[in-house]
């Protein structure tokens, strides 16, 4: 894949069998997501899985936008979001986790621990958002997800998800409406065959050489790759409007009492410090 992108997510057809799919692999995207956080490895696997998902969700966007997953503390922990991870249509993503070390977990129904997992589509150009809560079934994001593709879709839909510190990586399966017509054994045949896929072949092989060992007796037409690329670009200014827009009364009181303003901005892994000369700046008249 000499010149290809090493994040992207790529569309196939079965051609003889009326079945579609798509493949998502995330390499230096997934790594600029989790890099510096620490995360226990059961902890990244779900993250990046859910990173995965949230590009097969951007994917099918149709108008500007992106697709966020949140999921949300239950029971007696109510707070800030346990995990958040969002695609643009244009296949920009981010994300981040929060660790709980009073609670470690090693399945996904563990981490959530009667948590919701909300599915919310945001339009950029509508204030009006569109929020689905996927139920938390199984012990695993394929899972969760599986069903949730089975019910928005209407398509008998099979998942396959894996994520390490290297890489992570998606192959969804989708019956289409002329299946059984075309042939009555291809979908019990196609799911039988991409369950052989193995985690290092989810998360470092090319697309053509994972999908040709899995289904080479098949009709497969694969499309052209659309680059995924990392969102959580550090982003300065943003963070300065965001504070004028507080005032310069709330600004300079959190100065006086903590001496330099922080805003930390969790999703994106970024620090923003303000001393009291940076936040004279802010408020300055631009100069006609």
């Amino acid at each position: 894949m000499t010149g290809n992108p090493t994040s992207y997510s790529r569309r196939f057809t079965v051609e003889n069998l009326d079945i579609r799919g798509q493949v998502v692999r995330l390499t230096d995207v997934w790594q600029k997501m989790h890099a510096g956080r620490g995360y226990p490895s059961a902890i990244l696997q779900h993250l990046g899985e859910l990173a995965c998902v949230s590009v097969l969700l951007g994917t099918g966007l149709k108008q500007p936008g992106r697709a966020a997953l949140q999921i949300q503390r239950g029971g007696s922990r109510p707070g800030a979001p346990l995990a958040l991870v969002d695609c643009t249509e244009q296949l920009g993503v981010r994300g981040m986790a929060r660790v709980d070390a009073t609670q470690p977990a090693t399945t996904f129904s563990e981490w959530v621990a009667g948590g919701t997992l909300a599915m919310t589509l945001l339009p950029a150009n509508s204030p009006q958002s569109y929020q689905s809560i996927v139920p938390i079934s199984g012990l695993s994001v394929a899972e969760c997800f599986e069903h949730y593709f089975d019910q928005s879709e209407q398509l008998a839909t099979h998942l396959w998800l894996a994520a390490d510190e290297q890489g992570a990586g998606a192959l969804l399966l989708q019956k289409l409406p002329n299946a059984d017509i075309r042939d009555a054994d291809g979908w019990a045949r196609m799911e039988l065959l991409a369950s052989s896929v193995t985690p290092r072949e989810l998360t470092s092989f090319p697309a053509e050489a994972m999908l040709h060992r899995l289904f080479h007796q098949e009709d497969v037409r694969l499309y052209a790759a659309k680059p995924v690329n990392y969102a959580g670009i550090r982003d300065e200014e943003k963070v300065k409007n965001m504070l004028r827009q507080l005032g310069r009364a709330e600004v300079e009181a959190t100065l006086a009492e903590q001496g330099e303003v922080v805003v930390t901005d969790d999703i994106c892994n970024e620090e923003y410090r303000f001393d009291a000369a940076a936040v004279a700046a802010l408020f300055e008249k631009p100069q006609t």
